[in-house]
């Protein structure tokens, strides 16, 4: 096998690694492959940390290698282009997500959802085409072919934007997919947490109707009079739950924790939908017969194609949506994952590479 020349002269890059199971974070150096012809390079200013972040680096899914570089809800500003690039020059703010790369040719990336390519590439932990591994962006630089590169309007701060490449995209595909972007429409939204913040602004920048349910009563201020939902349900609370039964034309749930269904199902109209975002460690128990009576539909969703996530980003801009974030420097990263795991953040870390990260 002949190595392209991008293998044959990669370049130096710097960022921070797992190295093993324990999941704590040190500087790593390693290389990036050149900019080839249809590739985007960029400078790392700002990285996300998503919970799939802390999955990974403790390989709490079993597919992790090391040493791994997290982070794919990263942003920065264009370096360098490809001879073949078409879509960004020099000086563009743009993104990558949780995808770096897919087959191309399947139905999936035939239909603008490469997002369910049965071989697409992950942005960190995974294998690129040449047999290289993906790093994330807990790094100085990014090297992506153009198709997964998105670009960031000025008007969108970089900080505040990053996590819309995973969480923000994660919620705005199944409203926008399952038909629930109708103005008028009540949408809940389960858990008030760092999918769920950005699920309920863009359900409202939609026009929707927002009740955000969730276990803890101590978040209804936080969810209607900082978030702006419209109503609070607090899940177990079986008094409330009843009396919105029949209400809502769809739920997100982004709850990661078993959970019963049950009580979702009963808020839903008929035709209602729910959809799940959160990927519980056990099976959740599927109540048939109250499908069955309603012609309900309990659905799941991940991500979104880049298409999607573009258009997503650009209705941000639009209607002024960012994150709730809390930034802070790389070497803080361990710490902030050890508060991740006791979902002590409101409601995002967001990684500040570009002043903190140096060799």
């Amino acid at each position: 096998m002949v190595e392209s020349p991008e293998q044959q002269h990669p370049k130096k890059a710097f960022g921070w690694a797992a190295r093993d199971s324990s999941g704590v974070l040190s500087p790593f150096k390693f290389s990036r492959r050149q900019t080839g012809k249809n590739d985007v390079r960029f400078k790392v200013l700002y990285c996300g940390i998503c919970h799939t972040d802390l999955h990974m680096i403790k390989n709490e899914w079993g597919n992790s290698t090391y040493p791994l570089i997290p982070g794919h809800e990263i942003v920065g500003v264009v370096t360098e282009v490809g001879t073949k690039v078409e879509k960004f020059k020099v000086g563009d703010h743009v993104g990558v997500g949780y995808m770096a790369g897919s087959c191309q040719s399947c139905d999936s990336c035939s239909t603008n959802a490469a997002n369910y390519c049965p071989k697409m590439i992950a942005t960190s932990g995974d294998k690129y085409h040449d047999g290289t591994p993906t790093y994330g962006g807990y790094s100085d630089i990014m090297v992506a072919n153009e198709h997964f590169v998105v670009r960031i309007p000025d008007s969108l701060p970089l900080d505040g934007a990053a996590p819309l490449l995973c969480a923000g995209v994660t919620a705005y595909s199944p409203l926008r997919y399952f038909g629930l972007d109708k103005p008028g429409m009540h949408v809940g939204v389960v858990g008030v947490g760092g999918l769920g913040h950005v699920a309920l602004k863009f359900a409202k920048a939609m026009g929707l109707k927002v009740t955000m349910i969730s276990t803890s009563p101590k978040k209804k201020e936080e969810a209607i009079e900082n978030l702006g939902a419209d109503s609070f349900l607090v899940s177990h609370d079986e008094g409330q739950m009843q009396g919105a039964v029949g209400t809502m034309d769809g739920i997100i749930d982004t709850v990661s924790a078993v959970h019963p269904l049950l009580p979702l199902v009963g808020l839903l109209k008929s035709n209602g939908k729910l959809v799940l975002l959160g990927v519980p460690d056990k099976p959740l128990e599927l109540p048939v017969f109250p499908l069955l009576m309603g012609r309900k539909i309990i659905a799941g969703s991940i991500i979104g194609g880049m298409k999607e996530t573009q258009e997503m980003i650009d209705f941000a801009a639009k209607h002024n949506i960012t994150a709730n974030i809390e930034i802070i420097s790389i070497d803080y990263v361990n710490t902030a994952m050890k508060r991740l795991v006791k979902a002590d953040v409101k409601y995002r870390f967001v990684i500040d590479i570009r002043n903190t990260l140096h060799v």
